[in-house]
């Protein structure tokens, strides 16, 4: 006979079980999970930043984790709004152009800087050896740009020379997209632009310096006329309707990677940045307005 204290009883056994068997879930719908960088370097300087990474969230989730290295902004964009890429680091304004385009993607760590700050610049660098001092100086000359969805590499850019009052399209001659902030400055070494647009934290802390310790150029070959209002830093996003215990388990992984796995942490930003921290949707806000003008600019 059933009494009323056995069936509530086997009931929470129920639900307890249910619950073990939920947490565990994830594990079977996503056998494996597809990480997205943004192509900030050349593909194979991708890989060889983010493997070790990889390797330690795939040891930390037990799920085989794949780098997916994208040929453009564009593609880490599509990829999540397709549902095909689980975790994407953006830049500030391609995490701005997932969600315009309807991409279901929650931000929840954020870059931080090596004195804790959580913010970088947009720069424009000419050669050193040039006439040029300032932006007014290019007028009739080639820009080089990085991506269309690049913040530093172009909607910083388009804001701060509107603010100029300089349309890229009638003061340059031509406007040139390299495809990543390591084509960008390498075009800019060649003579085929005149100047061009990057990313810079600190004079020890840019892309041309981490091209300088590859051997790739020179530092004192180049040097800056410009820099950008403080632009909020780099998300990492993963799609909204991954299961809670997923999403649980990638933001520990992520948080405790500056302790667990140090190595891998540090080659990121070659030891350059502090342990990941939180951040939200509401953080890139300012920045999704600047795309959303920077688009009417373009229109216009």
């Amino acid at each position: 006979m059933t009494t009323r204290r056995t069936f509530l009883a086997g009931m929470a056994a129920s639900v307890s079980l249910s619950g073990g068997a939920f947490a565990q879930d994830w594990h079977a719908q996503y056998p494996e999970l597809v990480f997205a960088v943004i192509p900030a370097e050349n593909a194979s300087g991708v890989v060889d930043r983010w493997a070790p990474f990889i390797s330690y969230l795939s040891k930390e989730l037990g799920a085989k984790v794949t780098l997916r290295v994208a040929n453009d902004y564009a593609a880490v964009i599509e990829g999540q709004r397709a549902g095909n890429i689980h975790i994407a680091y953006y830049g500030p304004a391609s995490y701005s152009r997932a969600t315009i385009v309807g991409a279901k993607v929650e931000p929840f760590a954020i870059d931080v800087n090596s004195d804790g700050s959580k913010g970088y610049y947009s720069v424009f660098y000419v050669k050193a050896d040039s006439p040029y001092q300032k932006i007014e100086d290019l007028k009739g000359k080639n820009l080089g740009l990085v991506d269309p969805n690049s913040t530093s590499g172009n909607n910083m850019p388009r804001f701060a020379l509107h603010q100029m009052g300089i349309d890229a399209e009638r003061f340059f001659d031509h406007v040139v997209y390299a495809g990543s902030h390591e084509n960008a400055l390498t075009a800019l070494q060649q003579g085929t632009v005149d100047v061009a647009a990057n990313w810079w934290n600190a004079d020890d802390d840019s892309n041309l310096t981490r091209m300088v310790n590859k051997g790739m150029l020179k530092k004192e070959d180049f040097r800056i006329i410009f820099k950008s209002p403080l632009i909020i830093n780099s998300p990492y996003a993963y799609l909204a309707d991954l299961p809670p215990e997923l999403k649980d388990a990638i933001r520990k992984a992520f948080f405790e990677a500056a302790t667990k796995d140090k190595a891998a942490f540090d080659k990121l930003s070659d030891g350059k940045n502090r342990p990941w921290e939180p951040v939200t949707h509401q953080n890139y806000l300012p920045t999704i307005e600047m795309v959303k003008f920077v688009d009417t600019l373009r229109k216009s």
